[in-house]
């Protein structure tokens, strides 16, 4: 069953501790629209860094780009995303409030013109829309001081495109054979009929996406190798396999382009979803650009003496989506913890159990009382000392237990206090956020044990 009481408290729990906004709040917000706050922004980017390390620095046969979100307005028209990329719109009668007409529960569409529904309109109540309209998803504007037809471009709505276009200049500047790869991190734009569950689905959302190029006849091995891969990749960042499943794509549902899609699902608390998504988009993407630039977009092998159009295996992942499924895979409350407001009332504490590579701070530190400027001058040493080998944070404000709790909600994995035993010995508390686990360690010795369990 559904639990939605759990994303109210992920929701809550992201404003709270600076993991995520509204945009515009102060303004009434801009519906399906997110702003990173400090922690957020910080767990994005070691979310990103694995991706990158994973399918980039480990790896000989992917290169990296980074691309402009405004493209020549003939990309759209080659790749089909002017014709296609589209969802049926229908819209309330009463309030005139749009939606998915693929998303109407129960609802029947009669004809072009007219169209009844079932169910009533979430805004109003009513239960009469107008027939189903195609509405492009793309974000229009214009290039040059003069707005019209001529000038009009869109916001990328994926980062894939420049990759094809792109792909004569990186095969030949990077001297890549086949079967190769291009990767990108970046921003697209989606402008959706149909928003929710926090940002599961947004308006504007970041990608990492390859294209894996391969000779025709050897995309089915790549693409089932891709496939695993991915997967992988999404575990070992701290998702559970059982809450993972693969959902392949019916031939009549498949897009446009692709030849087999696989969507990899995650059990998020508002149910089974699309996380990430694997496609075959077989040579469709080259031919269609150099058919329209007129432009040649084929390889030439060496071996055989022979050109022929690749083949691409192109794995997809949405970045906001996969910060959201890990927020909800580490979310964890302990019955009998001490919450930050109270250290006498056993109540329920809140912990985020991340993964260590991927938590927003690695390491806090405190002085054990802050009316100690002996101890708050060697806390800062300390602090100063870490800062160069890890995003650090230091807290002297509440009592020892309140500044745990509210490392344990942010998900930081080791806390260090020095006391006066410190200032008499040299060595500190060194804490572990899942183990609850207290050892002394010499002050001297920190860096080197830190970096070798956070990089476990």
């Amino acid at each position: 069953m559904p639990d939605l009481n759990l994303m109210e408290k992920i929701v809550s729990l992201c404003k709270r501790r600076g993991f995520i906004f509204q945009s515009s709040e102060i303004y009434g917000g801009v519906e399906a629209l997110w702003d990173y706050g400090p922690l957020g922004s910080l767990l994005k980017n070691n979310i990103k860094q694995e991706w990158l390390k994973r399918f980039v620095q480990f790896r000989d046969d992917v290169v990296l780009i980074d691309t402009p979100v405004i493209m020549h307005p003939k990309t759209w028209e080659a790749s089909g995303h002017l014709k296609n990329f589209t969802d049926p719109l229908v819209e309330c009668k009463e309030c005139h409030a749009r939606f998915r007409a693929d998303y109407m529960e129960e609802g029947e569409f009669v004809g072009k013109g007219k169209a009844k529904a079932k169910n009533q309109c979430t805004q109003c109540g009513g239960k009469e829309f107008t027939g189903a309209r195609n509405f492009n998803l793309m974000f229009k504007t214009f290039l040059g001081p003069v707005e019209d037809e001529s000038n009009v471009a869109y916001l990328r709505p994926e980062t894939a495109q420049s990759m094809f276009t792109d792909f004569a200049l990186i095969q030949e500047t990077m001297r890549l054979k086949i079967p190769f790869g291009v990767a990108q991190i970046g921003r697209s734009f989606r402008n959706e009929i149909t928003t929710g569950n926090f940002t599961f689905r947004s308006r504007e959302f970041e990608q990492a996406e390859i294209e894996y190029f391969v000779k025709p006849g050897e995309d089915e091995k790549a693409y089932e190798e891709w496939v695993d891969e991915w997967e992988e990749f999404i575990i070992s960042l701290g998702i559970k396999k059982e809450n993972l499943r693969r959902k392949e794509h019916k031939k009549e549902d498949l897009s446009h382009y692709s030849k087999r899609t696989i969507d990899i699902e995650y059990k998020f608390p508002f149910g089974w979803s699309e996380l990430t998504g694997i496609a075959n988009r077989t040579d469709y993407d080259l031919s269609q650009h150099s058919k329209f630039s007129g432009k040649e977009l084929s390889y030439f092998d060496e071996e055989t003496k022979r050109k022929y159009v690749p083949y691409v295996i192109e794995p997809s992942l949405g970045i906001d989506r996969l910060l959201l499924a890990l927020l909800i895979e580490a979310y964890q409350e302990v019955e009998g913890g001490r919450t930050e407001t109270t250290d006498s009332v056993k109540e329920v504490e809140l912990v985020l159990r991340f993964d260590k590579k991927i938590s927003p701070i690695k390491v806090a530190v405190f002085p054990l009382m802050k009316n100690k400027p002996e101890l708050v001058k060697k806390a800062k040493e300390l602090y100063g000392m870490l800062r160069p080998y890890f995003v650090c944070q230091y807290d002297e404000t509440g009592s020892i237990g309140k500044r745990y709790r509210r490392q344990d909600e942010i998900g930081t994995p080791y806390c260090i206090t020095i006391d006066f035993e410190t200032l008499e010995k040299g060595d500190v508390t060194l804490r572990d956020r899942d183990t609850m686990k207290q050892e002394r360690i010499k002050m001297e010795d920190l860096a080197g044990i830190l970096r070798e369990r956070l990089e476990k």
